[in-house]
């Protein structure tokens, strides 16, 4: 199983991939600082990131974008 500091370094080399490659589709992502938790600490599993990294390459596959 992957830590979190993995599937975080992962997850923010996929966003700068598509933010630099397909901006377009980047903004359709939805990543907006009003769906950031405003806790101090909020709780995000290593589940919730392998999740998000699952969408992430889905979005990559679909659109057969070639990293």
């Amino acid at each position: 199983m992957k830590t979190v500091k993995d599937l975080l370094s992962e997850i923010s080399e996929l966003l700068l991939f598509i933010k630099k490659e397909y901006p377009v589709s980047y903004k359709l992502l939805d990543e907006n600082p009003i769906t950031i938790p405003n806790l101090e600490h909020p709780h995000v599993s290593t589940e919730d990131l392998e999740k998000y990294l699952e969408i992430l390459k889905d979005l990559i596959a679909k659109k057969q974008i070639k990293k």
